[in-house]
């Protein structure tokens, strides 16, 4: 599948190299949400460790964390992502439940746990919905399922800019659900290999833990994943937008209550009205990632560019404002 507006292929690079080898044997292949990071090495292997340490490898069952990440691509209008795991929950649970989740009726899924789990998944861009309130998991659980939650708020804002709709050849009736259950059995193989906790940290430095990602500091794996992670995103964040950039969206994210915002775009251009005019383009493609990516097209991708150019710098502009968001989602759970 291509990837829009990456104009190159990634260099050979060792790091990669390593990223990649684990993906394949312990997710099953080479797929595009990871491989999109391939112009910055170090986001595919902070992307790569904040999923693996928390839906592959941490605890609570694969099945209701996949309904996590389906549920939360559900509400984030992903459909390529809802496609993506509404295959890994038919596989680790036996069950189809892509018609409920891609509707956003989780009541019809039958299994109380996976319905409760959908619901509070659903919830996670409501603050202060009683579902968030009302604990699901264990203490020793919950940094697995929040975990799932936040990176696939980040992972759905990168998808919908630079990949199409659907993983899969069909997207509606029979061939659809004919093309679930083959996807499924191809990735059966690689849910069922048993994953060592921490054993992706190796591949990026340690780091500390910020205080808006502290849900994870029950799990010293999973908070030193989303540590290396956060470093990361920071440092190609800050080497792809400006200071005054970053800061606009960093208040206009923790302004947001988690709906989305009006369709006329005066809001956007309110919060950057302050910049120059190259940093606009920079604020306008920054702010419309965290808030409303399904919003970007060409014309703002290609004004960011035209100011700003190569691949890596964009993929680090819209991988540091996906995080904006998905950190402030964490927040309220």
């Amino acid at each position: 599948m291509t990837i829009r507006y990456i104009t190159s292929s990634a260099p050979a690079d060792t790091l990669s190299e390593k990223v990649l080898g684990q993906i394949r044997r312990e997710f099953g292949a080479e797929v595009e949400p990871f491989t999109l990071h391939l112009p910055v090495p170090e986001l595919l292997a902070g992307v790569w460790i904040a999923v693996r340490e928390t839906l592959l490898a941490g605890s609570g069952s694969r099945d209701a964390k996949e309904v996590v990440a389906a549920a939360v691509s559900s509400l984030n209008r992903c459909p390529y992502c809802l496609d993506a795991h509404s295959i890994m929950v038919l596989e680790a649970s036996g069950h189809d439940y892509s018609d409920a989740l891609a509707d956003g009726a989780p009541e019809q899924i039958e299994d109380t746990f996976l319905r409760d789990v959908a619901e509070w998944a659903a919830a996670t861009r409501t603050p202060g919905s009683p579902l968030l309130a009302s604990p699901l998991f264990s203490s020793q659980d919950a940094p697995s399922f929040i975990g799932t939650a936040v990176v696939f708020h980040y992972i759905n804002r990168m998808v919908t800019i630079l990949l199409g709709s659907s993983p899969l050849p069909f997207t509606s009736g029979i061939p659809k659900k004919v093309a679930m259950q083959m996807a499924a059995w191809f990735f059966g193989g690689a849910i069922r290999i048993p994953k060592k906790p921490g054993a992706s940290l190796e591949l990026l430095p340690e780091a500390p833990l910020p205080d808006d990602l502290a849900w994870a500091e029950p799990s010293p794996v999973i908070s030193a994943a989303f540590a290396r992670f956060f470093q990361v995103i920071e440092k190609h964040g800050a080497m792809a937008l400006s200071t005054e950039v970053r800061n606009a969206v960093h208040a206009a994210v923790q302004n947001w209550n988690g709906s989305d915002p009006d369709m006329h775009n005066l809001w956007c251009e309110e919060a950057i009205a302050h910049l120059t005019e190259k940093d606009k383009a920079a604020g306008r493609l920054a702010l419309l990632t965290a808030l409303a990516p399904w919003r970007v097209d060409k014309t703002i991708v290609r004004a960011f560019s035209s100011n700003f150019p190569g691949d890596d710098r964009l993929i680090a502009a819209l991988a540091w404002s996906s995080f904006e968001a998905a950190k402030r989602t964490g927040s309220w759970l």
